[in-house]
C-alpha cells in the first residue's frame, strides 16, 4: 500500500489557488485580444494585484503564454485519451473516429485555446521544450493507430507510393515516434491523416468555410470516413 499522501498546507493551497486564479484571468485575455496581446499588468489589475505579485508565480509574459500553452495541450490529450479509451483497442475504425470527433468537439469548445496552439505563431515567442510532450499527444495517439493498423495487416485502400530515402529522412522524428518499426509508407499515411483532420477544424473555426459547407457536423463525418475509408478502415 502507498504510504499517505501529506495534506498540503495552507499557503500550498492558496499558492495553487492564486495560479489558477492567473490562468484563468490570462485565459479570459486570450478571447479577448489575443496572445499576442497577452498582458502581465491586465492580468494582475483583473485580480486586483501587483504585476511584481504575478511575476512571482510566472517570471515573464512567455511563462504565462508556455503555462497556457501547456495546459491547453495537456486538456485535448485528455479529451481524445478518453475517448479513444472508450473504443476496444481493436476497433481500429472507432478509435479513428473517436479521436477525429474529439478534436473538433475540444477545438469547438475551446477556439481561443485552439487557435494559440494550432493558430498563428506568436509574434516574438518561441516555444520551450516544456510544449514538446503536451503538444504531441495527440500525434502520438495517431501514429499509435498507424503502428496498430500495420501489425493486424490493414492496408491502405490504394496502393501507396515509395517512399525515397530522403523522403524517410525527412519523416525521421515521426518513424522514431513508435516503440515498434513504422513503414514509411504508412507513416506518411498517418500525416495526411492528421493534416486533414487539423486542416478542416481550422478551416471551420477560422470561418474559412463559410457559406461553403451548410452543416458542420455532417461535413465533417463524412471527412473523417473518407479518410478511414483510405485508410482501409471498414465496419
Amino acid at each position: 500500500m502507498a504510504p499517505p499522501t501529506a495534506p498540503r498546507t495552507a499557503r500550498a493551497v492558496a499558492r495553487a489557488e492564486l495560479t489558477r486564479a492567473i490562468l484563468d484571468s490570462a485565459r479570459t485575455q486570450l478571447g479577448e485580444v489575443g496572445p499576442a496581446a497577452l498582458s502581465v499588468r491586465a492580468v494582475a489589475r483583473d485580480l486586483d494585484m501587483a504585476s511584481s505579485a504575478v511575476y512571482r508565480y510566472f517570471p515573464s509574459r512567455d511563462a504565462l503564454l508556455t503555462a497556457l500553452i501547456v495546459e491547453a495541450y495537456d486538456d485535448l490529450g485528455d479529451a481524445v485519451d478518453e475517448a479513444v479509451a472508450a473504443r476496444r483497442p481493436s476497433d481500429h475504425l472507432g478509435r479513428w473516429r473517436a479521436l477525429a470527433h474529439a478534436v473538433r468537439d475540444w477545438a469547438v469548445a475551446h477556439p481561443h485555446q485552439y487557435a494559440l496552439t494550432y493558430g498563428s505563431p506568436v509574434p516574438g515567442y518561441a516555444a520551450p521544450a516544456d510544449t514538446v510532450a503536451p503538444g504531441t499527444r495527440v500525434s502520438g495517439a495517431l501514429v499509435q493507430l498507424m503502428s496498430d493498423l500495420q501489425a493486424a495487416g490493414i492496408e491502405p485502400a490504394a496502393p501507396s507510393r515509395r517512399v525515397s530515402r530522403a523522403g524517410r529522412a525527412a519523416i525521421g522524428p515521426v518513424l522514431a515516434h513508435t516503440s515498434a518499426p513504422l513503414s514509411p509508407e504508412l507513416a506518411v499515411r498517418g500525416m495526411q491523416a492528421w493534416a486533414t483532420l487539423f486542416g478542416h477544424v481550422s478551416l471551420e473555426l477560422f470561418g474559412h468555410m463559410h457559406n461553403g459547407v451548410l452543416d458542420y457536423d455532417v461535413h465533417f463525418a463524412q471527412v473523417v470516413d473518407q479518410v478511414a475509408a483510405d485508410l482501409g478502415l471498414r465496419r
